[in-house]
């Protein structure tokens, strides 16, 4: 980790994506905004069609979400106990941060979520979000 990025770093969560990450982290960025840095490996490795992300990160105001290309031994299991949960400041942010992590775009036509305190999406990369208000 570099010194810029000691500053900054905070408690988050930690993602491991299995090939995506880079790709991921940076689809984050563009729903979130923040700084995105990444420690690649230096050399290419048997089984990725890209040099893997070692250590990912993108630090924002809000959120800090780490991640990796590298799995455990057992492999990558997307399981239903665990999401990102992110208080929204109103229904309009939460709103188009939502459709945003559904649809990986911006702009374009709304849809609605509803108004309940608690939100549970899941986005492009079968990550669970739990958006609040």
């Amino acid at each position: 980790m570099s010194e810029q990025q000691k500053k900054i770093a905070k408690s988050g969560i930690f993602i491991t994506f299995a090939g995506d990450c880079k790709k991921a982290l940076a689809f984050y960025k563009s729903c979130l905004g923040g700084e995105l840095f990444l420690d690649l490996f230096t050399l290419a490795l048997d089984g990725y069609k890209d040099k893997p992300v070692v250590s990912g990160s993108l630090i924002s105001e809000r959120i800090t979400i780490y991640g990796s290309d590298l799995v455990p031994h057992e492999g990558k299991r997307t399981g239903n106990h665990l999401a990102v949960y992110f208080p929204c400041k109103n229904l309009s942010e939460r709103t188009e941060l939502a459709r945003q992590l559904v649809t990986g775009e911006k702009g374009g036509p709304m849809k609605y979520f509803g108004e309940e305190k608690l939100l549970e999406i899941t986005d492009i990369f079968n990550v669970r979000w739990i958006l609040s208000l």
